[in-house]
């Protein structure tokens, strides 16, 4: 008997459900953390069927990564097109809820750590996409040159991430709120220029 063969439809289902699984164990408990056999296991496939979609963990790595900043460059550009204000976007960045669903937030805050320990096509896929979703971010912001603006929205974005990744590590829940509502006056004056 022969192997079943299933559609494109089929495969892309497949490929984008191990993605999803793996996006979120990856954010809620770090890459290294993660191995293959659990994120198949939470699939519902087999070990063997993820060869069959990615070539090593890195590759599914470099995917997941790929695929969870296009998502945030996504929102991004609603946003922009929306017009939804960057104090907006700050404040539901640096909210409780997001701290806390780490598994479904911003994957640099959940990540950047060890992504820089990863391989350079890794670094350099999420290079290409912090580019971005920088560009995006500078052009919400009022008044100033291309330059200076792309300069404040990285002040913003880095103070951002760092200060959502604190909330997430202390143990003192009253820390974490005062560590939230702080960084989000400090993107907020980065941001503008104060």
């Amino acid at each position: 008997m022969g192997l079943a063969r299933y559609d494109k439809g089929h495969r892309d289902a497949t490929r984008r459900h191990i993605l999803d699984v793996a996006s979120a164990q990856f954010r809620e408990s770090g890459i290294a953390a993660v191995g293959l056999a659990g994120i198949m296991t939470e699939a519902g496939l087999t070990n063997g069927a993820f060869y069959t979609h990615f070539e090593s963990k890195e590759d599914l790595v470099r995917a997941v990564l790929l695929d969870a900043l296009e998502r945030r460059e996504q929102r991004h550009k609603d946003n922009l097109e929306n017009g939804v204000a960057l104090e907006t976007a700050i404040r539901d960045y640096l909210s409780p809820r997001h701290r806390d669903h780490a598994g479904s937030g911003c994957p640099t805050a959940a990540l950047v750590s060890e992504i820089a320990r990863h391989p350079k096509a890794t670094r350099e896929a999420f290079t290409g996409k912090m580019s971005d979703i920088l560009a995006l971010m500078a052009a919400q912001l009022p008044d100033g040159s291309a330059a200076e603006r792309r300069r404040r929205a990285m002040s913003a974005y880095a103070t951002m991430v760092g200060a959502l990744q604190l909330s997430r590590a202390v143990s003192d829940r009253k820390l974490s709120e005062e560590i939230l509502e702080n960084a989000i006056e400090a993107a907020l004056a980065l941001a503008n220029g104060r």
